[in-house]
């Protein structure tokens, strides 16, 4: 698998829209100002989710920007080649978005007063997300079978690497004013709550008929629809097929694909690798 990915400080990254150059440019002359808002998550863990709550949020709730712009238009992955030149032309206040561990992230957040909105989700959940995602797309390898994801997962050889190095880079960070950690798990629980809780943070203020509208718009079948957030506008260059790129947008998916020994397998490793870490942090079974 190695030969079908980018390698970059130890992290595999996808060849489609990345080259070293970028990647390091991206750590190290990126500019995150004062007033960008920044959505950073492991791959398939609510990313696309969370910048259209963003979207409406800046929006209050009107639909004209999220049903006229393409999603990786409204927030652009200041890794990829076209979202770091997108990101540098925009005027701020800015949304932006990034899949990178902490240690590739631009350094110059770390002086900033950017705030970062950074989603955890069930590892179990990301992996079969994850599996069908890779299947769907011509952006690395495709494999073969959910055991052999799995193993990739495990071993952190899957695109942006370990997402248990991932999850304990960020954290570390969950005690900065300008950071604030959520998980798919509590957005699906209490979406209502959840984006409150998104607005207090960044110091918004929603009335209650344009939250009914955020909470309307940015519903999985809302987004699943709206051709501008659900990736079909994507070419044969990225599609293997022209279905919605959004699947499902559930919890606890994973009983429905894992083995009883893959489940096993894989809480093992977590408690060794995960097990200093408080256990409210990953609110899920």
């Amino acid at each position: 698998m190695a030969n079908d990915n980018l390698w970059y400080e130890g992290i595999p990254f996808p060849r489609v829209n990345f080259k070293l150059e970028i990647l390091r440019k991206a750590q190290e002359e990126f500019m995150v100002e004062d007033d960008d808002v920044v959505t950073v998550t492991y791959p398939k863990s609510g990313t696309n989710w969370l910048i259209e709550i963003l979207c409406l949020i800046h929006s209050k709730g009107d639909t004209k920007w999220i049903q006229s712009v393409p999603i990786w238009k409204h927030s652009p992955w200041i890794e990829t080649q076209y979202g770091f030149a997108s990101a540098n032309k925009m005027e701020g206040p800015r949304l932006l978005s990034s899949h990178l561990p902490i240690h590739l992230f631009p350094k110059s957040f770390f002086s900033s007063k950017a705030k970062v909105i950074y989603v955890i989700r069930n590892p179990k959940d990301i992996i079969v997300s994850g599996h069908f995602f890779w299947n769907s797309v011509n952006l690395a390898k495709k494999p073969k079978s959910m055991e052999q994801y799995l193993e990739w997962f495990l071993e952190g050889n899957v695109p942006y690497g370990s997402w248990f190095d991932h999850v304990r880079g960020w954290v570390s960070m969950r005690e900065r004013e300008n950071f604030l950690m959520l998980s798919y798990e509590e957005l699906k629980q209490d979406t209502e709550r959840t984006v409150e809780k998104i607005c207090h943070f960044l110091g918004k203020k929603v009335e209650p008929e344009e939250l009914s509208l955020i909470l309307k718009n940015s519903s999985f079948q809302a987004m699943r629809e709206n051709k501008m957030s659900n990736f079909s506008l994507l070419g044969d260059a990225y599609l293997v097929h022209k279905n919605p790129l959004l699947r499902k947008g559930v919890t606890g998916d994973w009983k429905n694909y894992f083995t009883i020994a893959q489940a096993e397998t894989f809480d093992k490793v977590f408690q060794e690798k995960m097990a200093d870490l408080p256990r409210e942090l990953f609110p899920w079974e």
